[in-house]
């Protein structure tokens, strides 16, 4: 039948309207967006219910019959954030060395203005109010902040899972558990993002140290760093050949005593290690800088594996994620 779903959902609609049949039942595996129709019902389900029906339509000594209820509202806590199958997906093209997409925030079906009416809209145009309704908030209420700050509360206090502790689902081809190559660092949660603990800050001068890798005006030089050296709310190393050491700043922003222990997580195959494990805070030490070592367990050339480091306290949860990939050589057809 094709690729796109959304073409073929077209095409099977045209061929039953124009049979004069009374509705559709479309199966599919990557999302439950469909464009609207106004002149036919239809009900959208995924593989395993289409094989119960059509089980129940070959069996059933009568005439199938297809009864249709009336949409209702759920409560939206009764579902598991899904990443749509539209939403873009990492890594990043052009910097591989930063993790990308950052973040994920609801874009899906959300009840919008539109002239003198409303419609449901969805795609980035609809998660980006989202956030940048809580970017706001968080600079009402912390004005001091910078904008690496904000991003580092918003990044560091991000959901994985949701509230019965189910996996954050990502829609495609196959539909699968969702990695930091579908949502970043997770799904925002706001009320965390008010208090995150510590910040991973970056002084803007910083970025100028990497400007190179995105201004085509300026050569790297030969002694250049990669970018996975800017103190990032997030690790990827595109390139792990033996081992890479990087360095971590973090600031605190809560209470001003604080002991916080690093958690790792690490990606399958990789080795990390933190130092200092520990990590105290008083009136005097805002600012802790730590290292982590990351080394290869197998020489093997390998795809992205993900992990997290995080630093817990006991009240905050503050947790970067983390992508790898092993490269032993740089072969053409296997860099990306």
């Amino acid at each position: 039948m094709g690729d796109d779903p959304d073409k073929q959902f077209v095409i099977a609609a045209v061929n039953v309207f124009r049979a004069g049949g009374a509705g559709l039942i479309f199966a599919r595996y990557t999302t439950n967006i469909l464009t609207p129709l106004p002149d036919l019902p239809y009900v959208v389900v995924d593989l395993e219910s289409r094989f119960k029906i059509l089980d129940y339509a070959q069996r059933t000594s009568r005439e199938p019959l297809v009864k249709v209820s009336p949409t209702r509202s759920v409560p939206s806590d009764s579902f598991t954030p899904r990443v749509a199958a539209f939403s873009s997906r990492g890594p990043s093209a052009a910097l591989p060395a930063v993790l990308k997409p950052d973040i994920a925030a609801p874009g899906v079906q959300i009840l919008a203005a539109v002239k003198d009416s409303y419609e449901f809209m969805s795609g980035t145009s609809m998660a980006t109010p989202h956030m940048s309704g809580v970017v706001a908030l968080l600079k009402c209420l912390h004005p001091t902040w910078s904008p690496a700050a904000i991003k580092s509360a918003i990044v560091t206090t991000a959901s994985t899972i949701d509230q019965y502790g189910i996996p954050i689902v990502a829609e495609g081809v196959p539909r699968k558990i969702a990695d930091p190559f579908d949502y970043g660092s997770g799904n925002i949660n706001p009320d965390r993002a008010v208090d995150p603990g510590l910040v991973y800050d970056i002084n803007p001068r910083d970025y100028e140290e990497f400007k190179c890798f995105w201004d085509e005006s300026e050569a790297c030089k030969a002694t250049q760093q990669p970018m996975y050296h800017l103190n990032l709310p997030s690790i990827a190393i595109p390139n792990l050949k033996s081992s890479v050491t990087i360095f971590r700043t973090v600031t605190n922003v809560g209470a001003a005593k604080s002991i916080y222990k690093a958690i790792v997580e690490s990606p399958p195959g990789i080795n990390i290690e933190v130092m200092p494990k520990i990590l105290q805070f008083d009136d005097r030490t805002k600012v802790q800088r730590f290292k982590i070592n990351f080394t290869t367990m197998h020489k093997m050339q390998g795809v992205y594996t993900f992990g997290s480091l995080t630093w817990v306290d006991g009240i905050h949860t503050v947790r970067i994620p983390i992508a790898i990939r092993v490269v032993i050589e740089e072969l053409f057809a296997d860099v990306q």
